[in-house]
């Protein structure tokens, strides 16, 4: 795996930590058909002793990774840079201390300004590259509040929505609002084909990122703005009074 010379939107950097605003369209770590031109990759050539954690979460791929954000999901993403740092963040993780806030723009309007969809995610069992929610799952809670609700030139409503993660599961808040019945504008996988609203990608964006400090104990949240591909569609919209 070679280190690549990427922009790095670098929020914070210490000797244990870094924590970046990562793009949307790239990928966190090289897998299949990614070899090149990811997070890790340029992380690489910013922190070149970037340490591999021990656990099956952590191999020579994805050194110093402890989450991920889909592709085409931009925001707030922590990247431990030692052994110490991997086990504690991992911890965190695991033990779900980890404050992980997103905003989503939503198909539709939703029909109360808040609350907390509890349903199991596995594996779709015919589309195995996808999730789904599914009885045998693991057990996956969204939290949502602070709705906002716009309208486009035709009337039609769609919600902008804050939503916190309580699990972390692949494609959670995603396959979540889709189950429900309000899939994320843009979401080609789990939106409808037919798209209403035009949306360069998926509009979801990890907004807020609030954990402890794996060596001081400090409390730390970092917070990245909404950004511009994602703004130039809402501004399609017109908010709803």
């Amino acid at each position: 795996m070679e280190a690549e010379a990427l922009p790095l939107d670098v929020l914070y950097e210490d000797a244990d930590l870094v924590v970046v605003n990562k793009a949307a369209g790239m990928v966190v770590h090289p897998g299949a058909g990614n070899a090149s031109g990811t997070l890790v990759n340029a992380l690489l050539a910013r922190c070149p002793d970037l340490e591999v954690g021990e656990t099956a979460e952590a191999d020579a791929l994805r050194p110093g990774i402890v989450h991920r954000l889909d592709k085409d999901t931009s925001g707030v993403l922590v990247v431990a840079k030692n052994e110490a740092a991997i086990r504690a963040l991992q911890r965190q993780f695991k033990g779900r201390t980890v404050t992980k806030r997103y905003t989503a723009l939503l198909i539709g309007q939703l029909p109360q300004a808040e609350g907390i969809i509890d349903a199991p995610i596995a594996r779709h069992p015919v589309h195995r590259q996808r999730m789904a929610v599914v009885n045998s799952g693991k057990p996956a809670r969204t939290r949502w509040e602070g709705t906002q609700v716009w309208r486009d030139a035709q009337g039609r409503p769609f919600t902008l929505v804050d939503v916190t993660l309580l699990t972390g599961r692949t494609h959670q808040i995603r396959v979540h609002f889709s189950w429900l019945g309000y899939p994320v504008v843009g979401d080609t996988i789990y939106g409808p084909g037919r798209q209403p609203l035009e949306a360069p990608r998926q509009f979801l964006h990890a907004r807020e990122l609030t954990f402890t400090h794996p060596l001081t104990g400090e409390q730390l949240t970092f917070s990245a703005p909404l950004p511009d591909d994602l703004r130039a569609v809402l501004a399609k919209l017109v908010a709803s009074t």
